[in-house]
């Protein structure tokens, strides 16, 4: 289905009509919600039911008739770049068709005159960064067994959308804080509004890069050329971060900043990534699951993208399905300086349009 700038009524309609037609299992039908009811739902978006907050969008946490809870996403459009917009049309096209265990659902969506609403499934546990690995959070809670599970359970989400679901689906920005948690702690990839379509096995050329420093692939930060590839970039280094405890870019007296990434590689090649592990596991922890683990983070984060493994073969590196060949285990690549992030037609500037750590 093709957009123009501003998605219409119609437009949803049609979407809806979609999703409803290529739904199966009996899950529920995508809706077409009122504003009037997501209104009521949220208690006129009432602040105590903010439940977060972005650049171009407020989250609300609401109770519609049925009782069922959800989460709204209210979408603040931009006039000039309609960025907004952008993120309302990426999430429909991407989630109104996708249902896998490990995304998060969209129920539906509402345009009334200018204003666009998102509405998923509630995630009782907030998103990874909020529950186990943000600022001042308690990480001994996050057991080891909690954390293979959830990193599974990306992956698992990641190969859905590269390799199962047609047209294939590059999210663009995946971290910690775009993985949801339901109350069984089952992750929910989510924030599609970055998210490309890919019908076939080709490639595309942005001319403004999107995404979260630290995250970002190489050769997509500073070409502009996404794959597939840049995904699982992302996932490596959420990997080690997950393992690890510790955060992407961290701040050393002696070094200065220092990179995950590169912190895990020089510990690969001292032979001492168990040392990488997070010391608030207390050792409690599997040696050589965890080292195993990381190595699976080294080679998704390799610097030339086809080394990289697709997310089927990671998948079954991380269950020891198949055994990692440490000969395949080269440098990995990151982008150390906002100034080698291609912005418009290669030319670096400040305002780039991508999140902060």
């Amino acid at each position: 289905m093709k957009f123009s700038c501003i998605c219409s009524t119609s437009d949803v309609v049609d979407i809806a009509a979609t999703a409803n037609t290529s739904s199966h299992n009996g899950d529920e039908e995508f809706r077409l919600f009122s504003y009037n009811e997501l209104k009521a739902a949220t208690t006129g978006f009432k602040s105590s039911n903010k439940i977060g907050q972005g650049g171009f969008a407020s989250v609300y946490k609401g109770r519609l008739k049925d009782g069922s809870v959800v989460a709204v996403k209210v979408l603040c459009i931009e006039r000039e770049s309609m960025r907004g917009e952008r993120e309302f049309v990426s999430e429909l096209t991407a989630l109104s068709g996708a249902r896998h265990e490990n995304l998060v659902r969209l129920l539906g969506c509402c345009v009334d005159g200018a204003s666009r609403y998102l509405v998923y499934d509630y995630m009782e546990n907030n998103s990874i960064t909020h529950t186990f690995l943000g600022r001042d959070i308690d990480r001994g809670s996050f057991s080891w067994k909690q954390r293979t599970d959830i990193s599974l359970g990306i992956a698992r989400g990641l190969a859905y959308l590269h390799e199962e679901i047609t047209p294939h689906i590059v999210h663009r920005d995946i971290k910690a804080r775009n993985i949801l948690l339901d109350q069984n702690f089952v992750p929910k990839v989510a924030d599609f509004g970055l998210a490309r379509l890919f019908r076939d096995d080709s490639s595309y050329i942005s001319t403004r890069v999107a995404g979260t420093l630290g995250y970002l692939s190489p050769e997509y930060a500073i070409s502009g050329h996404l794959t597939r590839k840049s995904d699982v970039y992302s996932y490596g280094v959420l990997l080690l971060e997950i393992v690890s405890g510790r955060s992407v870019v961290a701040f050393d007296v002696e070094r200065g900043e220092q990179f995950l990434v590169d912190k895990a590689w020089e510990m690969y090649n001292a032979d001492e990534l168990v040392q990488l592990v997070d010391p608030e596991l207390k050792g409690d922890f599997s040696k050589e699951e965890s080292v195993r683990f990381m190595k699976v983070g080294l080679l998704c984060v390799q610097e030339k993208s086809k080394l990289r493994p697709r997310m089927s073969s990671v998948i079954k590196m991380l269950t020891n399905e198949v055994e990692i060949k440490h000969s395949g285990i080269s440098k990995p690549g990151f982008v150390a300086d906002l100034m080698d992030v291609k912005v418009r037609a290669g030319h670096a500037s400040s305002s780039q349009s991508f999140s902060p750590l």
